[in-house]
């Protein structure tokens, strides 16, 4: 564990208010302050060509508007070189097993680079669910000690089909079978949303209310829903990795 280096935290989120305020649940539910982090919002740029993975303790991957499924020629030139850059990095994070969560489109990127099938058979409005925790994720050290099921925030469009091959499953879903895997000992990709909660939720929901992911009028009943229960061993999730690679400062 080294404390001198920070966690890289990647954002995709094109819009001011999201971004920040997903950047600033991170760091509330990881336990860190801006300097415990270097944050790059690469939405426009793409990952810089001369990242140096030993610059850093570890990376955190929030979601993104992008679709993975769709077809490269409806693609935007930013998308496909996100999509490039991301090959490039997740190769040799997978390579050294470097330390990695990827939330929601963070799943689908890993899931996507590892060779596992995606489509929309499996996508979810955004609301508060429960998940099951597998035996393999019970002996996991993000996961050790939690209950069988847990409550978690998601919403999504698009999801893998099936967990990759080589990796492990640690979560499964009632609708989404695929809700967070782990690939080596260090790199973790979760479908659900670790670092959101209700007040973060009902922000994305009027955010993105045009963005197909539900029905506009459906608005008000989704944000009642995310305000339905807590969900704290999902931030717990975020919080223990932290822990675990950097040492979160508290």
């Amino acid at each position: 564990m080294t404390e001198n280096k920070p966690i890289l935290i990647f954002q995709l989120r094109p819009e001011d208010v999201t971004a920040d305020s997903e950047y600033a649940c991170i760091m509330k539910y990881g336990g860190l302050r801006e300097d415990d982090t270097c944050r790059m919002r690469i939405h426009t740029d793409g990952i810089p060509e001369d990242l140096n993975l030993d610059d850093y303790a570890a990376i955190i991957v929030g979601g993104s508007p992008f679709d993975l499924t769709t077809p490269a020629d409806r693609k935007t030139d930013i998308q496909n070189k996100i999509e490039a850059d991301f090959r490039r990095l997740l190769k040799e994070v997978v390579d050294r097993d470097f330390p990695f969560l990827g939330a929601c489109s963070g799943n689908g990127l890993l899931g996507s680079f590892l060779g596992a099938p995606m489509s929309r058979k499996y996508s979810e409005p955004i609301y508060c669910t429960n998940v099951q925790i597998t035996d393999a994720g019970k002996q996991d050290k993000l996961l050790e000690g939690f209950p069988d099921e847990i409550d978690v925030l998601l919403g999504h469009k698009e999801a893998v089909d099936e967990t990759p091959e080589g990796a492990t499953l640690l979560v499964k879903g009632h609708v989404c079978p695929v809700q967070m895997f782990r690939v080596g000992k260090n790199v973790y990709a979760t479908q659900f949303h670790p670092e959101g909660d209700a007040d973060e939720f009902k922000l994305r929901i009027d955010v993105y209310k045009d963005h197909g992911y539900f029905e506009p009028h459906e608005a008000e009943e989704l944000k009642e829903n995310v305000s339905r229960v807590p969900t704290p061993h999902a931030q717990e999730i975020l919080q223990r990795f932290v822990a675990y690679y950097y040492g979160g400062r508290r």
